[in-house]
Parts: C-alpha cells; structure tokens; sequence
C-alpha cells in the first residue's frame, strides 16, 4: 500500500522560505507522479506542484511559479517542495499526493481527483 507522510509546516514571515518533505513509500512500479496541493480555509483544494519518477519532470501552477521549486530524493523516497517569497496567501494546509502510471496530461494539470493516495497534511501559516 502506497503511504505518504508529509512534514515540515510551521509558522513564516512574508517573505520568508520554507521546505516541505513528502516521505514516500509503498510503491511496486517505479512510474508515478508526486503532487503537492494545498487548501486554504473556505476554499478548494489546489494543485501545486507534481513531478514524474520516470523522468523527473516538474510542474507548476501559476499561483507559485517561480517561487516554489519540487524536486526528489530517490535515495530516501522522499519528495520536497521549496518555497520562497512566502505570502499570507500561501497559508492552507499542504497535502502530497501520488498518482500511479500518470500520462503527461494528467501530470500537466495537476487535479485533485486523478491521484488516488493522499497524505494527512502539513500546516503553513505565513504571518504578515
């Protein structure tokens, strides 16, 4: 069973930066991606971030390109996500997520309900 584990939430300033980590475990074939997304209170659930274990390509949503940066680990099954240039609208609890054999379409527009394994979340609260 794939398990997600994410860590690494905690209070910033504006402007500050952060790292997230999303421990990875459980999968059988190396071909899936890793998505970050994130939720704010009163509002959907938006997708960050993803990168594919088969090539390593990235993704970004406008909201955060150029200030957030995914990358991998494959040594340590574990999955980060850079964030620079916080901004109060960056608070919302982050989740990783996986999605199995992805094609580029899906890795492309990062939604919710293509990924089927989801971690408990990690809190970022950025302070003005």
């Amino acid at each position: 069973e794939v398990q997600l584990v994410e860590s690494g939430g905690v209070l910033v300033q504006a402007g500050g930066s952060l790292r997230l980590s999303c421990a990875a475990s459980g999968f059988v074939y190396d071909d899936y991606g890793i998505g970050w997304f994130r939720q704010a209170p009163g509002k959907e659930r938006e997708g960050i971030s993803c990168i594919s274990s088969t090539d390593g390509r990235t993704y970004y949503a406008d909201s955060v390109k150029g200030r957030f940066t995914i990358s991998s680990d494959n040594a340590k099954n574990t999955v980060y996500l850079q964030m620079n240039s916080l901004k109060p609208e960056d608070t919302a609890v982050y989740y990783c997520a996986a999605v199995l054999f992805p094609r580029m379409a899906i890795m492309m527009r990062i939604r919710e309900y293509d990924y089927n394994y989801w971690g408990q979340g990690t809190q970022v609260t950025v302070s003005s």
